[in-house]
């Protein structure tokens, strides 16, 4: 199997209960079988048992929950920001979501992708601080291929348009609103010859609502927000700015295997860098929407669905704000 990362993958190292803003605080935890097969091994009277069967719950989607303490916290971040169940029980028995964040992985049968997020703050800022083109690495390992219902002409198709969209957005040549620009374009052309749909067909928000997400993480974004830039600022013409739309690119353009959505994949790389323009320009700034955004999954699916069909989004008003 071959796996894919980008080099500053290798560099990421979690700062605990230094970190300025924690994971264990905010969204709810998924607790999955392989951990929860393993709690019920644990002897009964093991104060890490009780605490764990005392705070297990279930969502609305079915899913088994850690209820959160008060603030948003995790049941086990205790004073320190440190994870009692880790320290009780290892971290190999902490839920899958708390073993692997802040990194994502997307499997491809013979190929896996992976990387970091930056819902992470000391990750937003490895990614913030690259003075360069973010450059990917392979290796190969004997690991056998995964099942898989991928149609192989449409996974190499994607696979190269995606390459073409970074090298686009890695252009030195050219001013990164122009390379945006250029990226709208070439969205549009792949969409129209994948499937076909017309953007921007709602009238239902404006730019700044997109941001006005139903579920809250971190009133500060909302302050974000309300305290934004002119939206007369112009892009920055940095490698932040580059790297923060190659990040969304690698990240997201797969996943059109799935919904044959290039053009909303491409646009949310433009808008990442949008975020940084209007409300920050910092690496805490990407943080915070991603904290909101990207590990939320009412905030995402509302996302993603805005970038299809509210007109604020569409091609041509996005164009509008490159500049």
């Amino acid at each position: 199997m071959k796996t894919v990362y980008p080099e500053y993958y290798e560099k990421f190292k979690c700062i605990a209960g230094d970190c300025p803003d924690s994971c264990c605080q905010g969204w709810e935890v998924d607790a999955d079988k392989d951990s929860l097969d393993y709690y019920k091994t644990l002897n009964p009277d093991l104060e890490i048992k009780q605490r764990i069967d005392r705070v297990l719950d279930r969502d609305e989607f079915g899913n088994i929950i850690f209820t959160l303490a008060p603030k948003k916290r995790c049941p086990f971040l205790n004073s320190e920001n440190l994870c009692d169940m880790h320290i009780a029980i290892g971290q190999e028995h902490t839920p899958f979501t708390c073993r692997n964040f802040p990194r994502f992985t997307h499997s491809f049968g013979a190929v896996k992708e992976i990387g970091i997020s930056f819902s992470c703050p000391v990750a937003a800022d490895l990614i913030y601080n690259i003075d360069s083109h973010l450059n990917f690495k392979e290796i190969n390992d004997s690991n056998m291929p995964e099942l898989n219902d991928i149609d192989a002409l449409t996974f190499y198709k994607l696979k190269k348009y995606r390459a073409e969209a970074i090298e686009i957005m890695q252009n030195d040549d050219l001013h990164v609103f122009k390379r945006l620009n250029l990226l709208l374009d070439f969205s549009v052309k792949v969409q129209n010859e994948i499937e076909p749909y017309e953007d921007g067909v709602n009238n239902t928000v404006d730019f700044l609502g997109v941001f006005s997400n139903p579920e809250l993480i971190n009133r500060e974004w909302v302050e974000k927000v309300n305290n934004h830039r002119s939206f007369d600022t112009c892009i920055e013409d940095n490698y932040f700015n580059e790297n923060t739309a190659v990040y969304f690119i690698y990240k997201y353009f797969m996943d059109a295997l799935d919904d044959y959505d290039v053009l909303s994949k491409i646009k949310m790389a433009v808008v990442g860098v949008l975020i940084n323009t209007y409300f920050g320009g910092d690496s805490w700034t990407i943080h915070l929407w991603s904290k909101e955004t990207e590990h939320s999954q009412y905030n995402m699916d509302r996302y993603k669905k805005l970038l299809k069909e509210e007109k604020c989004l569409s091609v041509t008003e996005l164009k509008k704000m490159l500049k």
